[in-house]
């Protein structure tokens, strides 16, 4: 069976998830049931990034033991996933021994073949981004140029990573394989990154500035950079151990029976360079296979603004869960954002996306079941129900192609698109008046078996992003489940007793 090995960032156990951190996690989410769909064995992988300054910092600040945060925050990511229906297979906490194992084994690695070194920098420091900037990088008043806040001047002994030696290893690789970084835009801007010489990356932090991280294993008073720590992660997660971690130069064990690589990286725009610069190198500098793809997706900004905690612009995805419901919520982020772009949210836009599930693929339902109860006892007929066969068959085609290149914002266009036929066809074979002529039986037993045929499939189509409601209406339709597409073609439901039930997604008002 073919395999799928995803994966999100992990995110920073410092801070409350919000819309960023679900977006990209529910994406994730819906790529591993599309792929599910089509008969690949797959690992989700999300999880918490534990270590490093902000971390000791926040807890400092809540005066609480730095694990002790990161407890209580990893139990509130997973809360927070198990609310929005996201079905991670694996939640990697950075604080796991076996994580330790596998980054310590790793920097060994590193150290054994000549691609670390021992020296000393000077720069400006940004706590919440956890990186280091030139003075011609700052922003305005010596500030981050990523986030705005203010950067520290540090002057400190760093172990680096030669990571120039592999800059022309790197480009060769992206020029090679144009799909490696998605959307083209993301690639080209890596590309004229690297267009300039690349700098070696500290890749430690001294025990006398910062304690909380993990201890290289050749030098015990340094622990690893923060980044360097959370991007091995991935590998560790794939299952792959090191075969003797006390050893010089320590191996693997057997990486063919492990995951790597990772099939697809999920990623926000903004650690693009983490992801397709240093990630890339430090695995060529331990001789592992390169991640096959990097999806950088956008931002979601309100008004021009990225939404950021420290404006104080961020939206609540939970806020919204309890509002709408859970998948109302997974259908406005993937419907709204083309991936790759930047999308804007507002309450009018969330409104309007609402509404399309209500008005055209709630409607349909409500309809389908209704006439079924109303003109046929509530079982649908037996009757070929192939009137609606040549729209699905376009859908399908289109579907499996947008999610083939992660648009999943189109798959769910199309998936729409046939609700809105089927919708059409309801007006175009008018069942009511099929139902008052007798001689016309035999039509309204095509048109409502044709309906039954087409809700079936759009169960399937839509349960990636709506899992909840896609069972309930698979269940108002006596299957007893949400049926792959493969099988969504092929089950005959003549013969099943259907429920209309309530709406499936009540209408707002606005």
């Amino acid at each position: 069976m073919d395999r799928r090995y995803l994966t999100t960032p992990i995110y920073y156990a410092s801070g409350e998830p919000h819309i960023g951190h679900a977006y990209t996690t529910i994406l994730a989410d819906a790529l591993a049931r599309f792929f599910r769909q089509e008969g690949h064995d797959v690992l989700f992988l999300t999880g918490t990034d534990e270590h490093g300054q902000k971390i000791q910092e926040e807890a400092a600040r809540r005066e609480v033991a730095p694990l002790e945060l990161c407890d209580q925050m990893a139990e509130r990511f997973k809360a927070a996933w198990h609310d929005l229906d996201i079905c991670f297979d694996r939640f990697i906490r950075t604080t796991e021994a076996e994580h330790v194992r596998v980054v310590e084994a790793f920097l060994q690695r590193l150290l054994s073949r000549g691609h670390l070194y021992e020296g000393s920098y000077k720069g400006w420091y940004c706590v919440p981004d956890e990186r280091y900037w030139t003075e011609k990088d700052l922003g305005p008043g010596q500030t981050c140029p990523d986030c705005g806040r203010p950067v520290r001047e540090i002057e400190e002994s760093n172990w680096f990573f030669r990571m120039s030696a592999f800059q022309d290893d790197l480009v060769r690789h992206i020029e090679a394989n144009p799909d490696w970084i998605v959307p083209e835009v993301r690639r080209n801007e890596i590309l004229g990154f690297l267009q300039k010489p690349l700098g070696d990356l500290s890749i430690s932090r001294p025990k006398s500035r910062l304690q909380w991280g993990i201890t290289l294993p050749f030098a015990q008073d340094h622990v690893a950079y923060v980044w360097v720590d959370a991007l091995i992660n991935y590998f560790t997660a794939s299952g792959a151990l090191p075969s003797d971690p006390a050893a010089d130069d320590p191996g693997w064990e057997d990486t063919a029976a492990s995951w790597w690589p990772a099939d697809l990286h999920l990623i926000g725009k903004d650690i693009l360079t983490t992801h397709a610069v240093y990630w890339p190198t430090l695995l060529m500098g331990v001789g592992l296979p390169l991640p096959r793809q990097i999806l950088a997706h956008g931002w979601w900004v309100v008004g021009d603004t990225k939404m950021s905690k420290s404006l104080g612009n961020v939206v609540d995805p939970l806020q919204l869960r309890e509002e709408f419901g859970t998948d109302a919520l997974r259908w406005y982020l993937l419907r709204e954002m083309p991936t790759g772009q930047d999308a804007s949210y507002t309450p009018e836009r969330f409104l309007t996306r609402y509404e399309e599930l209500a008005n055209v693929l709630g409607n349909l339902a409500s309809r389908v079941l209704s006439m079924t109860m109303k003109y046929r006892g509530g079982v649908v007929p037996s009757a070929p129900g192939s009137g609606l066969d040549g729209a699905i068959g376009v859908t399908l085609d289109r579907v499996e192609e947008a999610v083939a290149a992660y648009r999943v914002h189109d798959a769910l266009g199309a998936a729409m698109d046939l609700a809105r036929d089927a919708n059409g066809y309801v007006e175009e074979r008018e069942p009511w008046a099929q139902a008052k002529d007798e001689s016309r039986a035999e039509e309204l037993d095509e048109t409502l078996a044709s309906l039954a045929r087409v809700l079936v499939v759009l169960t399937a189509l839509f349960q990636p992003v709506c899992p909840d409601r896609m069972g309930e209406l698979a269940s108002r339709l006596g299957l007893a489940g949400v049926p792959t597409l493969a099988e969504a073609l092929e089950v005959d439901i003549s013969g099943n007793e259907v429920a209309k039930g309530s709406p499936l997604f009540p209408r707002k008002d606005r």
